[in-house]
């Protein structure tokens, strides 16, 4: 199906009914398709691409229950809503436990009709989408490196992925956490199932309730509609919570209990739902750190983290800049329609002495920048931003760089592996030169370091450059 497509399937043995609905929903650019039966709609699916289906409960012969298994079966992910009488709303319940998108009761509101079905569009395009990333995932991003550490973070990929086993993934922002989520959900038993992702960061705690556990209608003003949250939109599949160390207490404890025991409770509902989904989680903080100042609960935390898997960053990984740099600008040359042949030894030679603060993100924000700018198929050091050019930012790599095939070229500085301490100064001193370039506009420093403007005001704190 196309973006733009809003097929829907009315099942009811009522005529006059199937034609008002008909024109409401036509005039809301609706492709409507009609059954007079549960069997007639089964007949028809073979020649039909929906986006949703509205089944009565009550018809001759095959009932709406059965028909709901049998499109279950049959179409995955296809949103149902079930169609009732007023005194007939318990089976409706029911049936939305059994896996129906929604109900509506009869006669139903035209503007509460097209809304529901606007939630369903959106849920359906939501399933092809993820379908349309399984299809093409042998050409997706991949996890480039081969130096000791991403070794390790590839084996725990493979050894944790088919477990059902909750994962925290820790990284500093900007490693790939993201697609080491991905990685577990494409080894999993679930892989056949939505991944659904979820920024605990870039919502407020209200909206973010909401979208991780739904609600019923009437739960708040304008909640016209029942609303499915992330948790129930991942069934059978993963659900990947990205920055939870952001997560305020209160819905720390939801999740918890979603994890304890498989029921998330939407809002305004009284009635707990079962949930069957494997969480992921992500943060760029020391949760054990956030434990101890009474940021994060103590049993939320061992409970997420069964198995951690550590993703090192860039400066600890230089040995893999080669790798990265050759897919990254075969990746961002085809996007940006550039032919980029190769970089220079001078380039390869300033990437490799950088502290990369902003990691495989920053990378990636400096090669799309030179590909831009560039009018050769060879990238030179003139084309790299002046925090990576500038000395005071430059830190010499790892021993294993020269294995790497990149070699370190400046003897007049120490070949020895850097510490924490020169790292952390490293990452100082890129700071205070990407905020000098900018003129210390934050957005545009985070921007070019290719950080969050959250993560720019961590470092800055940390490095006690907030007043500068």
């Amino acid at each position: 199906m196309t973006d733009n497509t809003k097929n829907v399937l009315i099942v009811d043995d009522e005529p006059p009914l199937r034609m008002l609905i008909r024109a409401v929903l036509e005039s809301d650019g609706w492709k409507v398709f009609e059954a007079e039966s549960g069997e007639k709609a089964l007949e028809m699916l073979s020649d039909l691409s929906l986006n949703a289906a509205l089944v009565d409960m009550r018809m001759g012969g095959m009932d709406g229950m059965t028909l709901l298994k049998e499109l279950n079966t049959r179409v995955p992910g296809l949103p149902v809503i079930m169609l009732t009488a007023y005194g007939n709303v318990n089976s409706a319940v029911i049936a939305m436990k059994h896996g129906a998108f929604d109900y509506l009761t009869k006669p139903a509101d035209n503007e509460e009709l097209k809304a529901v079905l606007a939630k369903a569009l959106d849920y359906s395009r939501l399933v092809d989408e993820n379908e349309r990333l399984k299809s093409v995932a042998g050409t997706s991003e991949k996890m480039i490196g081969n130096t000791q550490g991403m070794r390790r973070v590839k084996e725990l990929i493979e050894q944790a992925g088919p477990s059902e086993a909750t994962i925290l993934v820790l990284g500093e922002s900007g490693t790939g956490k993201e697609l080491v989520a991905e990685g577990l959900h494409k080894a999993s038993l679930r892989a056949q199932q939505p991944l659904i992702k979820v920024n605990c960061a870039a919502l407020p705690a209200d909206l973010l309730e909401s979208e991780l556990f739904g609600y019923v209608k009437g739960a708040f003003t304008g909640a016209n509609t029942n609303k499915p949250g992330r948790f129930q939109l991942a069934a059978g599949g993963t659900l990947f919570l990205d920055e939870i160390g952001e997560m305020e207490q209160v819905l720390q404890a939801k999740i918890l209990r979603a994890l304890q025991e498989k029921v998330v409770e939407p809002l305004g509902s009284i009635s707990p739902v079962e949930t069957d989904v494997r969480i992921i989680a992500a943060t760029n903080r020391d949760l054990k750190k956030e434990v101890e100042k009474g940021n994060f609960r103590e049993d939320l935390y061992y409970r997420l983290g069964v198995l951690e898997i550590n993703i090192p960053p860039l400066r600890e990984r230089i040995g893999d800049l080669p790798a990265l740099v050759a897919y990254l600008l075969e990746k961002l040359g085809h996007k940006n329609s550039k032919k980029v042949r190769s970089v220079s030894h001078s380039f390869l030679d300033l990437l490799s002495h950088y502290s990369w603060p902003g990691n495989v993100r920053e990378l990636e924000n400096v090669l799309e920048r030179a590909i831009i700018l560039s009018r050769s198929e060879v990238l030179g050091p003139e084309l790299l931003p002046p925090q990576v050019q500038n000395p005071k930012t430059r830190c010499l790599p790892p021993n294993n760089l020269s294995s790497s095939g990149v070699p370190a070229q400046h003897a007049d500085q120490p070949k020895s592996t850097v510490g924490t301490s020169s790292l952390d100064d490293a990452e100082r001193q890129a700071l205070i030169a990407a905020l000098e370039a900018n003129m210390h506009h934050r957005e545009r420093t985070a921007d070019a370091l290719g950080i969050s403007r959250r993560t720019l005001q961590y470092k800055l704190k940390k490095y006690g450059l907030t007043r500068r």
